[in-house]
């Protein structure tokens, strides 16, 4: 079946020397991107435009889908992820703190802290704020499934130079086959003075792929199934001429890097660092997809990009956060702390320093009470406000699938452009109970917000998300919830438009009045 190709306008190329393929940092790419678009540009996966994606009128409230589009092609890795999301902040006005350093934090002050610059904690504290009252926060994940380069990824098959990388999370792999992939992650780099640096590095242009075997050598693929070897079949190819240099037997023991990544790799990791090969000492990538994220669909209803989980909730919860507070008067009358926390390696469990697994949010919380506590306050000050601290748990939720709708339970089937899920489980694979639903569903009634709930068939197993985790090891009220949207783990994934929308505005919404319809509800009492 033929797929839908990028129309862009391709305007002639300035005139320029022919690069060797190893020439000077600025020309080893320079053709892939003149033919990108400008990066405030928005992209269509038709030729027809759409109308403007940020334009406000009475009668509509402004989008933040071009923002979105923006963000996801900006952050190709969760290390990017982050970084942009610590560019915006500071944009905005909040002030950058250091886990190492003490804190002085004022009511009314903005600040946000990054962890292993793949996890990150944002937060408001309210002009009335007081020792012992709550948070009210929103909760994401910075990563995705992906492939990633193993420590030592030069391999060569049948003559060919091929790049041995390791699946990370459970992705739909065998849409990773014939794509134009290419690198992007974290270096590190060895000064001349004998400092470290860390940095982030992005290749735009294809650089590898994984070609799959022709149905004339594989003539029973489709009555059997596409059933790829994960260790010998899905191994990217990145060029075809041996290395100049063979490697003796000494080498071969030796954990240079130049002996455990092709120099190939490394001259077009180093040209597009501006660096030395040999001043790359470590590395940490991802394989990803060079398409852009862009609108699509015969209304460009529909947003198409890779990472959508869990980017497009990162995105909404950031900017509600953003929004909800870049004026004094917003902040003037709140009582709690508004709080955004962006986490690590949810797809793998969340068991690491910078996933949601670890005390992260916790201490945040403590550090900002203990930060804000100028005298005692009383027995019980963090435990308080744990107490009247409510957690959104922002995770993509499973959309109806057209053509496969027996997959959802029969009453619980959301859909896509009909707004936010809400994900139930009784065996608390989500963290939602009556009452934190309620208060979610409560927020959306009075903003006339479309809701709706997802229940797993019985038949079937259930994902699960990092709201149980916080909920059970902060012991925090939760609800789980998420934007609806097809091909889940899939490199290109899609939600629709009006679905990011409806959530930026019901996350907004969340900070501003939660606070206020809390009060009105006492269950342990």
């Amino acid at each position: 079946m033929a797929l839908l190709r990028l129309h862009l306008p391709r305007p002639p190329l300035p005139a320029r020397p022919h690069p060797s393929p190893l020439s000077s940092p600025s020309t080893s790419s320079w053709l892939w991107r003149a033919r990108l678009p400008a990066a405030s540009s928005r992209l269509l996966c038709s030729s027809h435009p759409a109308s403007p994606l940020d334009a406000s009128s009475s009668a509509a409230p402004p989008s933040i889908v071009a923002g979105l589009l923006d963000y996801l092609n900006e952050s190709w890795t969760h290390f990017h992820a982050t970084a942009e999301a610590k560019r915006q902040l500071l944009d905005a006005g909040f002030k950058l703190l250091s886990e190492s350093d003490d804190w002085d934090l004022q009511p009314g002050g903005r600040y946000f802290f990054t962890r292993n610059m793949s996890c990150l904690v944002a937060f408001a504290i309210g002009e009335k704020y007081r020792v012992g009252n709550g948070f009210n926060i929103i909760a994401a994940h910075t990563d995705s499934p992906c492939l990633k380069l193993k420590p030592r990824s030069a391999t060569f098959k049948s003559g060919h130079q091929m790049v041995n990388v390791q699946t990370y999370g459970s992705g739909l792999w065998h849409t990773w086959f014939d794509r134009d992939l290419t690198l992007a992650g974290r270096v590190i780099l060895k000064a001349a003075d004998g400092s470290f640096k860390h940095k982030l590095v992005k290749l735009t242009r294809p650089l590898i792929r994984v070609p799959t075997l022709a149905i004339h050598l594989n003539r029973t693929v489709n009555s059997d199934g596409f059933k790829p070897n994960l260790e010998t079949h899905l191994v990217p190819l990145l060029a075809t001429k041996h290395e100049e240099a063979t490697m003796n037997s000494d080498d071969k023991s030796s954990s240079s890097t130049k002996v455990a990544h092709h120099p190939l790799l490394l001259q077009i990791l180093s040209e597009e660092i501006g660096c030395e090969s040999d001043e790359i000492i470590g590395m940490e990538l991802n394989v990803c997809d060079t398409q852009p994220s862009c609108l699509g669909g015969g209304n460009n209803e529909f947003i198409y990009s890779g990472r959508l989980d869990n980017l497009a909730s990162c995105y909404c919860a950031l900017r509600s956060l953003m929004d909800s507070s870049k004026a004094a008067e917003q902040l003037s009358s709140e009582k709690a702390i508004r709080m955004v926390a962006m986490f690590d390696n949810e797809e793998v469990g969340s068991d690491s320093m910078q996933g949601a697994g670890a005390p992260t949010m916790f201490q945040a919380m403590r550090r900002i009470i203990d930060s804000l506590m100028h005298q005692s306050m009383g027995e019980g000050a963090l435990e308080r406000a744990i107490h009247s601290s409510f957690l959104v748990s922002a995770d993509m939720a499973h959309a109806l699938h057209p053509n496969y709708p027996d997959k959802h339970e029969e009453c619980h089937r959301p859909e896509l452009q009909k707004g936010l899920v809400i994900k139930h489980n009784a065996n608390q694979r989500y963290a939602t109970s009556a009452v934190t639903a309620f208060l979610f569903k409560e927020i959306a009634r009075i903003h006339n917000l479309p809701v709706q709930e997802f229940v797993v068939r019985n038949d079937m197993g259930c994902g699960s998300t990092i709201g149980p985790i916080l909920a059970s090891g902060v012991g925090i009220r939760t609800v789980d919830c998420g934007i609806p949207q097809l091909s889940m783990h899939s490199i290109r994934e899609m939600c629709g438009k009006e679905d990011v929308d409806t959530t930026y505005r019901h996350f907004k919404a969340f900070f501003e009045m939660f606070s206020d319809i809390d009060r009105k509800l006492n269950v342990d009492f």
